[in-house]
């Protein structure tokens, strides 16, 4: 019962965003002044892409866009992530490197991506895969460093006193108690670094590779293709609430059956 529980309740939270976004879309549409040749709502895109005569020739074009979109994301979010986690252990082990890291990431954190961008392509090179990963570890690290070492703070002091009476290090403690204890902030910095690493993507693809939807996201409208301007919005959007929603529901599994609450 408690798995079922945890598992419609992500499904019901994607269905129910999902609506709330078309919703919102269409209303947008509908009261805007913008002209209906510009602005398009949920049932063109949807003709754009699945019923109308060119919709195999739609998505052919924009689904291997996504694709490369969503590589560029995926390699920024698991490089975020895993430096997040390994910088959360250094500053866990070493309060010194903490004291001289911190104040740098959070003054990075401070300064927008934007301005950061040019500099990150001036040193990897523009058009490379470099940047991209450098700037989808920008957007993810930070948040996800906050949270991890937020959930390895919050071990139990009883248990790392247990290892240590055992004769554990303070890496054995980390790996055995604090690790495992600090599994819902891990899964909670992995819930919102999914949008991050996805924005980061698109801008690394608009300023620095032209690849992608971001890449030519700014094409569309200058060609004054504006179906598959809206289209391609519409599916890095749905796509982006899905995977939340799937970290959502992997989180929500994991801790059921380890017997954690959310």
């Amino acid at each position: 019962m408690g798995l079922s529980r945890a598992v419609l309740g992500p499904v019901l939270h994607t269905v129910a965003a999902l609506a709330i976004v078309a919703v919102l879309w269409q209303a947008f549409v509908s009261f805007s002044s913008v002209s209906e040749y510009v602005a398009k709502g949920p049932l063109d895109v949807l003709d754009h892409l699945f019923t109308g005569p060119d919709a195999a020739a739609h998505r052919a074009e924009l689904f291997p866009l996504t694709w490369v979109t969503l590589k560029d994301a995926g390699l920024g979010f698991l490089a975020g992530m895993a430096l997040a986690i390994v910088a959360a252990v250094l500053f866990n082990l070493s309060r010194t490197v903490e004291a001289g890291v911190m104040p740098l990431a959070l003054l990075l954190r401070s300064i927008p991506l934007v301005a950061i961008a040019p500099v990150v392509m001036l040193i990897t090179g523009r058009a490379s895969t470099a940047s991209v990963v450098v700037l989808g570890i920008i957007v993810v690290l930070f948040p996800a460093l906050a949270a991890v070492l937020f959930g390895l703070s919050q071990a139990s002091p009883q248990s790392l006193d247990l290892v240590a009476v055992y004769g554990g290090s303070r890496l054995t403690a980390i790996r055995k108690v604090s690790l495992p204890g600090a599994l819902p902030s891990i899964f909670a910095a992995a819930r919102v670094s999914v949008p991050g690493a996805v924005t980061g993507a698109l801008l690394a693809e608009w300023l620095s590779t032209g690849n992608g939807i971001g890449g030519n996201i700014q094409k569309f409208p200058a060609a004054a293709r504006f179906d598959d301007l809206w289209a391609a919005v519409a599916i890095i959007t749905v796509i982006t609430l899905v995977l939340y929603n799937l970290v959502q529901l992997l989180e929500s599994v994991a801790l059921e059956r380890m017997g954690m609450t959310r």
